[in-house]
């Protein structure tokens, strides 16, 4: 007898999936992917059990931020892969490379069987970078594309649907044996490139800004020596905080969503005589960021992929991976610049001076002794809402991917899987996950999830009963307060019923002994932070 044995189709998605890097995946199981997950088991995949797939997807992220490792969702069919729509959005628009695997109904069966049944690439193809059907001879295939599509630049989600009789079957194909490396791009030394050597050279007021493609890239190194080399300020976008050390000489801080920070960083730019856009998509940021900088400067931008968005003028592309180019720049240019100029020392310091806590305890007074608490190497997480807007100007990053968020589609619920899903794949970082009431309640499910996983984060919540962004935008535009403000829930009790430790917190002692008794916990802690509505006015 013959002690071979077969592989299924299922097997050779996993197989390929582990061996280029995939150690985790995340989902609710279902029958129509059972066979997947049982061979994710076989492959030394882990699957880890969520309450929502939504959450799935963000604790997926969370652990990609922290190991570099690929994130896997899984879903079954129907209601599994529409509950995971949000965060495939999150994923396409924030740039993330998630493999997205879903179980299905086979097609001969879907044309007389409806339960559950929808074209699932269909719905997904808009949100993604690629969808894949598998078959018996194709599975390990289309993962090794999937793997090299996903992380190509951009980085974005591709869906990979098995038909349960497909995962069920012998495979038909040969195992794909690993990953291929991603392209290093260099730039042409042509006239645009010595155009753009010669304008970093007699700039005297140069400035730039970091983006979501630069933390892809792992560029912070780079970037960092680059600018301060050639004393070139910048500014960074919410999720390339952290590229510079926020607290530098060189870092204007964070930017995208706060009117009163572009009170300063606008002008800074109106004087600058030349721009560098460094990985930075314009996806990030609000509307007012649409072209800040007018059509009439000297713009430079290194980007190894075309730029369609339109949003801002550019003078001159350098087609090119980060980390090479700025070499090549750096060997060429000849300036004779001692220091970054004093208009943009003058407007770092207002940036920083402006979102110092004044209150006794508001959000700004909560996120100011969090940080004091905190070591260094502390990862963050941000839910969206008026809390993450004054979190992203306020709090110091010291490395990249010191703060994480769901930046450019900005939705609700992402903070603590994000945070759950880095400290599983980190656990020696300590890491907060800060959440408005709101959000919290959206997500409350996955309190268990850090029971079941043993994770322990710190999860501060912002309570002031009230959609605070939006009731604000009301205000605004003079409209009535309607659907924005709520009944306050018990989150201490909650926490504490599912397996945490929660309390309420109301002054600076409490939230620094309670902070530092977290930090040291074996099970999650719960800090519920009352600091009352309009706690946000004229802070951001």
């Amino acid at each position: 007898m013959s002690n071979e044995v077969t592989l299924t189709a299922a097997d050779m998605l996993a197989q390929t999936l582990a061996k280029n890097g995939c150690k985790r995946a995340y989902g609710i199981p279902g029958g129509e992917v059972l066979a997947i997950i049982d061979a994710f088991d076989r492959a030394g995949i882990e699957f880890i059990l969520i309450k929502h797939e939504n959450s799935g997807g963000f604790m997926a992220e969370g652990a990609w931020h922290a190991d570099g490792f690929p994130p896997v969702l899984v879903a079954t069919v129907g209601p599994g892969v529409a509950n995971a729509v949000n965060v495939v959005a999150n994923a396409m628009q924030d740039r993330v490379p998630l493999l997205f695997v879903t179980g299905c109904v086979d097609g001969a069966e879907a044309e007389s069987y409806t339960h559950q049944v929808f074209d699932h690439a269909q719905m997904l193809r808009p949100i993604t970078k690629a969808c894949f059907l598998g078959t018996t001879s194709t599975c390990g295939l289309i993962a090794q594309k999937a793997i090299t599509i996903s992380q190509e630049p951009q980085a974005g989600p591709v869906h990979l649907d098995i038909p349960v009789s497909v995962a069920e079957a012998p495979a038909t194909e040969e195992l794909h044996v690993g990953p291929s490396p991603m392209p290093i791009v260099t730039p042409a030394k042509d006239a645009v490139f010595n155009e753009a050597v010669e304008a970093l050279s007699n700039a005297k007021n140069p400035i730039a800004i970091l983006g979501v493609d630069a933390v892809n890239e792992e560029a912070g190194e780079a970037i960092r020596a680059f600018c301060e080399s050639q004393k070139i300020p910048v500014v960074a976008s919410y999720k390339a905080k952290g590229l510079i050390d926020d607290g530098s000489e060189y870092s204007l801080g964070g930017a995208g969503l706060s009117p009163k920070a572009d009170k300063v960083i606008m002008p800074a730019f109106e004087k600058a005589d030349v721009i560098l856009l460094l990985g930075y998509d314009p996806i990030e940021m609000r509307i007012g960021w649409r072209n800040p900088w007018g059509t009439d400067k000297t713009v430079i931008e290194i980007t190894p992929i075309a730029r369609t968005h339109g949003m801002q003028h550019v003078s001159h592309t350098l087609r090119g991976s980060l980390k090479p180019t700025l070499e090549m720049l750096s060997a060429e240019i000849k300036s004779s610049r001692k220091s970054i100029s004093p208009e943009m020392a003058t407007a770092r310091d207002e940036l920083r001076d402006m979102f110092k806590a004044t209150s006794d305890f508001g959000p700004d007074r909560v996120y100011e002794t969090l940080r004091e608490v905190a070591p260094d190497e502390t990862v963050i997480t941000a839910d969206s809402g008026a809390h993450r807007i004054l979190l992203s100007q306020q709090w110091q990053c010291r490395n990249p991917r010191g703060m994480l968020q769901s930046s450019a589609l900005c939705t609700m619920a992402c903070a603590v899987p994000l945070a759950a899903g880095y400290k599983q794949a980190s656990p020696q970082t300590p890491v907060i996950a800060f959440v408005g009431d709101a959000g919290m309640e959206m997500g409350l499910g996955e309190l268990a999830t850090l029971r079941e996983h043993k994770i322990p984060i710190i999860i501060c919540v912002l309570v002031d009963e009230s959609l605070t962004l939006i009731e604000m935008k009301q205000r605004a535009s003079q409209r009535p307060n309607l659907g924005v403000d709520f009944t306050g829930s018990d989150f201490p009790t909650v926490a504490n019923a599912l397996g945490g430790h929660g309390v309420w917190v109301e002054d600076v002692e409490t939230l620094k002994k309670e902070a530092k008794a977290g930090l040291e916990r074996d099970t999650f802690t719960l800090l519920a932070c009352k600091i009352g509505r309009k706690s946000y006015d004229g802070r951001f």
